[in-house]
């Protein structure tokens, strides 16, 4: 028996989370899947009913489960700037910490149906595939943190601070990845400036040896940005850490077209993950059934690829979605006037359609 802990969160988030367990239930009736599923609460729900973003025992059902399912966190309900006040966002980094989910991969495909919904030309966009590989654990979000005064006044400080192992470990996931990929890792730093960097760009180069079949290159984040707007068919896999990871695969979303397509996994090195779209918990259209839910639908196809080694299932998630965009079905953050506009949960419903033909066709 395979276990999920599903934590749908906030905002929107239980609404997709519905649609993607639509999914995994008629997939599990259908191929007699051994798989269970428990829920969970996280972010501003579990802070309204616990006083904390998340529980010691939802953290250790995500521990023992197979697999960790994600809504959305956060809202402005409980934005806070007070220290020592709880906020959303901490459960997500206490998750991956205490998980050691230290790698963050987030796909970037381009939908033929869909590329002019994106805002870059499409000679600009055709032919883009890439991975931004994302170091999780580390770095800024997890450094030292302190607010004081001295005679010039109020200051705060955050320390970017990594480890080599941390560098090794994320840096040897990139270039596997490229193996089975193009072939090309693009490490993303700073290191005309950072020390951070510079370590980050060493360690790199000394795994890179030992795999010298893989084409390597740096690049400053700065430059990374600019390249992603003007040519981001030259990227295969982007390495990079954690802050710059966090700022560069919301960019590639948009070059997508819309943040509601892309989906994510966070992993450490057994097949443990948690998966979850790379959008916010938008509490702005909360209920509305507007929410997109296909970066949820497509993190579960991930989950089931990587956690459950469901590749078969996987494909077929991944199928349906493609053919009901051809179709010209659009949820409104993609919608255009010559398309169909679906809520939610009819956007759900045609996908679990289509996952049913070609179930059948199999």
């Amino acid at each position: 028996m395979k276990n999920i802990m599903v934590l749908p969160g906030d905002g929107i988030g239980p609404e997709i989370i519905n649609e993607a367990i639509k999914i995994l239930d008629f997939l599990t009736l259908r191929y007699d899947l051994k798989i269970n599923y428990e829920y969970g609460d996280i972010g501003g729900i579990a802070i309204d009913k616990y006083g904390i973003p998340i529980k010691d025992e939802t953290i250790e059902k995500c521990k023992n489960s197979n697999a960790v399912l994600l809504g959305a966190v956060g809202g402005p309900k409980w934005d806070t700037t007070l220290p020592g006040k709880p906020r959303p966002e901490d459960a997500l980094l206490k998750v991956r910490k205490d998980l050691d989910l230290f790698a963050n991969l987030r796909p970037v495909k381009i939908y033929k149906s869909l590329i002019s919904s994106s805002t870059l030309k499409e000679e600009v966009l055709s032919g883009v595939d890439i991975l931004v590989l994302r170091e999780l654990t580390g770095g800024i979000y997890f450094g030292e943190k302190k607010r004081s005064s001295d005679e010039k006044g109020e200051y705060a400080y955050d320390i970017e601070k990594y480890y080599t192992y941390e560098v090794e470990r994320i840096a040897r996931l990139g270039f596997k990845t490229a193996k089975i990929r193009k072939g090309k890792v693009t490490s993303v730093d700073k290191a005309n400036i950072l020390e951070s960097s510079r370590l980050w760009r060493e360690i790199v180069n000394n795994v890179h040896k030992e795999y010298e079949d893989i084409e390597l290159n740096h690049m400053y984040v700065d430059n990374t940005s600019m390249q992603l707007i003007r040519n981001p068919k030259q990227f295969d896999v982007i390495l990079t850490s954690n802050m710059f990871g966090d700022i560069l695969s919301d960019e590639t979303a948009m070059i997508s077209g819309s943040i509601g397509l892309l989906p994510s996994a966070s992993l450490r090195e057994d097949s443990l993950g948690m998966y979850e779209p790379i959008h916010g918990s938008a509490p702005d259209i909360q209920g509305q059934g507007k929410a997109n839910p296909i970066a949820q639908i497509l993190s579960l196809a991930m989950l089931l690829r990587y956690s459950l080694n469901l590749a078969l299932q996987a494909d077929i998630i991944e199928k349906a979605v493609d053919t009901v965009l051809e179709k010209g079905y659009r949820t409104a953050d993609i919608y255009d006037d010559d398309k169909k506009l679906v809520s939610t949960n009819d956007m759900g419903n045609l996908i679990v359609n289509e996952i049913k033909i070609i179930c059948l066709n199999n």
